[in-house]
């Protein structure tokens, strides 16, 4: 198998006009990779995975939308080995947070949970190892 040298395919591609970049990280990855880190952070006690949305149900005249979960609620819930309710809506980088999810996310707060916006999991770990210390 041959090796490619990527600085010359990064060379030949900006004299072309093109910016070869990374990805950014879509919701869903920050999501996953968030769920497998929060399995290792010893201030974790249990968490999941909360679906929230609507949906269309029956048809004709019994059709109807059934909505699961309030607007705003966190994409990760659980609690800490010290009792507290965890909350964590995942972002990208130029993620926009709802009013409905930061209304959530203030009161979860001012109700003493550990409610977190994350962009990555270094944001998870740095309010996690807060609350262990």
């Amino acid at each position: 198998m041959r090796t490619t040298d990527l600085s010359a395919i990064n060379a030949r591609a900006t004299s072309r006009g093109y910016k070869l970049t990374k990805p950014e990280p879509k919701e869903a990855d920050i999501q996953s990779a968030i769920l497998r880190a929060l399995r290792a952070h010893p201030a974790v006690a249990f968490f999941w995975r909360q679906n929230t949305g609507a949906m269309a149900i029956g048809e004709g005249k019994a059709r109807r939308f059934v909505r699961f979960g309030p607007k705003g609620m966190p994409d990760i819930c659980g609690f800490l080995t010290d009792g507290r309710a965890l909350y964590i809506e995942c972002k990208t980088r130029t993620g926009r947070v709802s009013p409905e999810q930061q209304e959530f996310h203030d009161k979860a707060k001012r109700a003493g949970c550990v409610a977190i916006i994350a962009r990555s999991v270094a944001d998870v770990w740095q309010v996690l190892d807060g609350v262990v210390s």
